[in-house]
This record gives C-alpha cells, structure tokens and sequence, in this order.
C-alpha cells in the first residue's frame, strides 16, 4: 500500500505543471494551499545573510505534508534559481500533526505553517547589488477524500544590505522558529527484537512532555500507524512500536514529539535498552503501603483539613446513632476512594494512548489550576459564612434523610481538592503504580483513598475517639470560619502555582476571577439573608467567569533564570558589558537538556567557581532555552548553533570564545586569571 500510494503521488507531482495550467483553463486554478516566499531581512548582508520561509496556509479541511508524510502523501520538492554568491541551505519543517485516514497514518499541517531555510551570501557580494531568487515548489493539497497536486513559481526579490529586520517580520519569524524540532543534545539508544521497536530517549524527568509521538525521518525504523506506548521512567522515555518492515540497522533520526507544536530532533543508535522495572509484589505491597500513609499524612494538609473539621462536627452532632455515623463513614470512604480510582484509571489510560503523563496530571494545564482555585476561593467564602451550601452550611443537611448522598459528594470533593497536595506525599507509590499490572496498580490509587478517609472511619468506627469530641455548640460555627483560614492559604498556594507556570499576567487574571467569583458569591448571600433564591443563575455566571479567564491565560511563560548570582540572558545587555570591558560568563540551558544539567551540577554551581568570578568581577548570564524563547534561537543561529549547550567566555575587551561542551571547575576557574583578572 505504501509503494502504490508513493508511485501514484509521485506520478501526480511530476506532471503537476500540467495539472496547475490545466486548472487554470477550466477557470479552476485557486490553490487550496496558498504558498509565499518570504525573507525575515529583504536587504540580507554579504558574509551572512538571512531566513527565508515557504508561508503555506491550507484551506479549512485540507492538509499538507511533513517532510515524511508517513504512509501517504509526499513532501513538497523545490527546484531553486539563485543569483550568484547566494545559495540557500536545507529545507527545516515544524513539527507535524498525526492524521489516520482508512488505517494510514499521515504526518501533516492543519492550519498555516512555515517551513524556513537558511540564505547566505557571499562576502564578495557587493552592497546594493539586486537579488533575484526564484523557485519552483510543488507540493500536495489533501483532504480525508481527495488529494490534489499543486505548484507553483514563487519569486523573491532581494537587496544586499546590512540585515536590518522590521519588527513585524521579526515576529512572524520567531512564531515559525518556535515550531520546529530542537536537538536533543544526547543521543538515544534502540533494539529490535520479534519485529518490535524499543527505543530509549535521554529526557530529565523534571521535563514536561505530553501527546507524546515519534515522527520517524526515513520508511525503515517503524510502522507508521502501529501504536506507540510511551513510559516514562526518570531520565528517559521509553518508546515501544511496531518495527518497520526491512529495518536496516544503523544510526537513525526522527523527531519526537513532546507537546503542542514542541519536539526534539532525536539521533539514536543501536543499543541496549534497559526493560521496564518488573512488577514484583514486593513492590506492590510497598506502593500500596506508601499510598496508605501518603492519604492518611494528607489530612493535616491545609485544603483537606477543613473539610474534615467539617466531617467531625457532623460526628459531634449525631452524637451516639452508630447507624448514622457509620452509615455516612462509609459513603464517604467510598466517594474518596472512588474519586481516586476514577483519577488513577483516566492516567493509565492516557499512559497506554501514548501521553506520557505522571500522578497529578492534570495540573499540568494552567485551566485546572485556574479551576481549583475557583473552586477552593467558593469553599473558604462558604466556611466563613458569606454564603449557604448544603453540603458545608455547617453539615445540617447531611444529618437527615439522604445524608449518605451528601456524605458521597463531600468525599469525592475532599479527594479532588487534595490533589494539589499530593505530590510530596504520593510521588514513590505513584511511580510503582505506573509500572505495576492494572488490577495492582489500582489496588494503589485505592489505597490513597482509604488512607484519605482512614481518620474518619475511626471516629465513626471507634467510639472511645467519637466521645472525646466536643458536644455541639455555637463553638461549631466560630470553628467552621477558624478553617476558613487554610482553605485561604489553599487558594493562594494554587495561585502561586499558576504563576510559576503561566507567569504574572496568569496570577493577574486568577486574582481578578476570584474577586469576580467573590462578588458573585456575595451577591448570592444577600438573596439568601433576604429569604430569596438565585443559586443556579450564580453557578451560569460562575461557569461563564472560569470559561472566559481560561480563555485569557497566556501560552506559556517566559522563563527567569535561577542560576545563584546570574542575570537572564539580555542581547542588549550583553553588548553593554561588553562595551564597559566587563568580563562575561554567558551559557545556554533547557531543562530537557542532561549534558547542560550536568554541567551546571558538576562546574557551574560549584562554591569554587562562584568564588573566581565574584573576585574577577565576571558577570554571569543565563539563557534559558526551555520554552525555545525566539531571542536565544537567534542568538544561537548568530553563533552557527542549532542547539545547546552552548558556553561562551567573554574576556575584557576580547571576542567570544566557545567553551568545551563538558565543563569542570578548574575550566572555568582558570578563564579569569588567563584574561589577566585578579
């Protein structure tokens, strides 16, 4: 099936001119993929030059192709007319999308894309001197029904200049940069056993990465619709395919996928790949013993503590009816433990599609955070009294008929608002649990919910401990307000939060929803005080605020750099202190980066060489590359680097001069005192 569609694309491409003039005499010659050449700097400058972009943008429907467009399709083929002194260097694509049509996979673009390349000019290229480049580019249209080949002459006309770039292109070209794949610094390895691909990629742990895919850049390391399971297990990923049919060994590249238009050019060898921790029961009695105590040790957290405040009151008030007390222990043990199975399952599911997710996943997206603190701002307002609901008005509607069902629902939401909690208690077990077989690892997730609901069923289940409570009084509602208090810090704990991943303007906008749910909250209390109803037209209104500050997060933050004594990497400012004769220590990191981490721990943060650069008066800089920030990749491009690390001395005076890639103390120790510094 691959080999027919290649032949009969490649048929279709070759007599494309045809076609297009064809098209055009049938009055049918709109492309569905308009295409334009664009330059970043129309008056590019001799000895260097510029970047240039096929600006492609499908109509709504259709698609174009990667590169390797997978099991159908082809890449788009240029055929250049250059002036001389100018050539133009590789074509570099973006990051793809997956689409399977009828069972084939194909590695496409959706919406507008840019695929760039490098332009250099001659330094004997004289200032002034008119640059005409032509190309004939010929490329395929499709839809999930019909493909349609597609061309055209494009023109670009340009100058010799001195480089200048309009801020308007400057960003256009930033947007497309930040699409394509990055190098991965460290090389992967693979094995092929029984026709079946595993690869192992070097990635830090702290690193995010979701919607994991690997985009294979040749036909032989893998079939390109068999499903790829993804674990994840500290520094690496590891990747389990289909192997391709007459896989050749050798050195291979492919693109891996690790976000929303984010990935990595990954280079891998023949190797071992280590296997997955086996499952013992061992290590399934230790995770689920760890989860126990984990859940139980949550308690005292503050965003769960007032809530069961609230659950021992209502023990107060029931007094001595067993049945009663018991009866709510159990459908709050249940709601817990089956809000954390529901959490456990949907993360093992999302696992076996392919995302490489851990425990706590969905605070990995800004809008559950931004939700959480919603809805933990409505819980602290509610126990201070601003306004009524049946569930925490004091638990009076869960001491009558049906109080099995509120009891359910406070548990399902004690197990929902303890999330945030979880992480420095739960991380080993939740680990064990994402290499355990199902059955044992949901026994985990279980585990934490009953270790969650354990200090209620003792009150319920133990009477020596029900009857040290206190009897009911008005102290219940002063109580009820006191735990009000670190539901608050609960709020500003998950603003705090959303600040580290989206930045000031993502705190702006969760403080302004808050305040603007507070408002609605207290307009509901009114009503209430007054004897009045309103609660379902404030939820509409609540809903409606979540959805509408969600809209409004920012993408992504920009980094700081958190190096001791370091100031985030500033082109200007590094000009100034280069112009100031002021000695520069300037590298580039990126979280995914091991090589880089490495340094840091190994040279860079070390007392010694803090020590030698406080006394020479070195400034040290850091550019952080994590978010593929637009300034750095051109500065790196600047340096003729794809990629980092990338270690730059600076000495009084003196031009750069390019670190070695793996660093030690006495490297850098000694670049002060070989400029002549103290």
């Amino acid at each position: 099936m691959r080999i027919f569609h290649v032949v009969l694309m490649t048929f279709l491409l070759l007599f494309a001119p045809a076609v297009a003039r064809a098209q055009g005499a049938f009055g049918q010659g709109t492309r569905h993929i308009a295409a334009e050449l664009v330059a970043e700097s129309g008056i590019p400058r001799p000895g260097s030059g510029t970047t240039i972009a096929f600006s492609m943008a499908p109509e709504p429907g259709w698609h174009g192709y990667w590169e390797n467009p997978g099991d159908a399709g082809l890449g788009m083929t240029v055929k250049w007319t250059l002036p001389q002194g100018v050539t133009i260097g590789v074509l570099r694509y973006p990051v793809p999308q997956t689409l399977v049509i009828s069972g084939l996979m194909n590695h496409v673009y959706e919406g507008p894309y840019g695929v760039l390349a490098t332009l250099t000019l001659a330094p004997d290229v004289p200032a002034g001197a008119k640059l005409p480049i032509r190309v004939r580019a010929d490329w395929l249209a499709c839809t999930d029904k019909v493909c349609v080949p597609e061309g055209a002459e494009l023109v670009l006309d340009l100058v010799a200049g001195d480089g200048a770039v309009l801020p308007s292109r400057r960003a256009q070209f930033d947007d497309w940069r930040s699409h394509l794949p990055r190098p991965l610094g460290s090389e992967g390895s693979y094995a092929v056993t029984d026709g079946r691909l595993r690869l192992s990629v070097p990635f830090p742990a702290g690193a995010k990465a979701a919607d994991v895919h690997l985009f294979p850049l040749t036909d032989s390391l893998a079939r390109y619709a068999a499903p790829q399971n993804v674990t994840r297990e500290g520094d690496r990923l590891l990747i389990e395919t289909e192997a391709a049919q007459g896989f050749r060994p050798g050195p291979v590249q492919a693109v891996l996928r690790t976000g929303d238009h984010v990935g990595f050019l990954l280079t891998a060898r023949p190797g071992s790949v280590p296997a997955a921790r086996p499952a013992t029961l061992q290590t399934a009695f230790l995770a689920l013993g760890g989860a126990l105590l984990g859940g139980l040790l949550l308690n005292i957290m503050p965003c769960v503590f007032p809530i069961l405040g609230l659950k021992a009151m209502k023990l107060a008030r029931a007094g001595g009816d067993e049945h009663v007390v018991r009866r709510e222990a159990i459908a709050y043990s249940f709601g817990i433990v089956a809000t954390c199975l529901a959490l456990g399952g949907l993360l093992l599911a999302l696992r076996a599609a392919g995302t490489a997710v851990g425990w706590a996943f969905q605070l990995q997206d800004p809008r559950i955070i931004l939700f959480l603190l919603l809805l933990v701002t409505a819980i602290t307002l509610n126990l201070a009294g601003l306004f009524e609901l049946g569930a925490f008005g004091g638990g009076e509607k869960l001491a009558g008929k049906g109080g099995s069902t509120g009891a359910f629902w406070t548990g399902v939401l004690v197990a929902f608002v303890a999330t945030p909690c979880t992480g420095p208690f739960m991380g080993a077990a939740m680990g064990a649990a994402l290499i355990l077989p199902l059955p044992a690892a949901l026994c985990v997730f279980a585990g934490l919910g009953l270790g969650l609901a354990l200090p209620f069923l003792a009150l319920a289940y133990v009477p020596a401990l029900r009857t040290r409570l206190p009897r009911p009084g008005p102290w219940m509602r002063r109580f009820q307000q006191i735990l009000a208090i670190p539901m608050a810090l609960t709020a500003l704990g998950l603003l705090w939060l959303l600040g580290q991943q989206r930045g000031g303007g993502a705190m702006a906008i969760g403080i302004g929803g808050a305040v603007l749910l507070s408002l609605l909250l207290w307009y509901l209390g009114r009503r209430q005080h007054h004897g009045k109803r309103g609660g379902m037209a404030v939820a509409a209104a609540a809903l409606a605020l979540f959805a509408g500050t969600a809209a409004a997060l920012p993408t992504y933050a920009p980094r700081i750099a958190n190096a001791a004594g370091a100031i985030p990497f500033n082109e200007a400012r590094l000009a100034s202190l280069r112009a100031a004769h002021k000695p520069v220590f300037l590298y580039f990191t990126a979280d995914w980066c091991l090589t880089c981490k490495a340094n840091e721990a190994a040279a860079i943060d070390r007392s010694e060489t803090r020590a030698a650069f406080d006394r020479a008066g070195v400034t040290v800089m850091v550019g952080d590359w994590t978010n593929a920030d637009p300034a750095i990749t051109r500065f790196l491009e600047g340096q003729e680097r794809s990629g980092v690390p990338l270690y730059l001395w600076y000495a009084p005076g003196k031009e750069a001069q390019i670190l070695p890639q793996i660093l030690t103390p006495s490297t850098l120790t000694a670049l002060p005192r070989a400029a002549g510094l103290p």
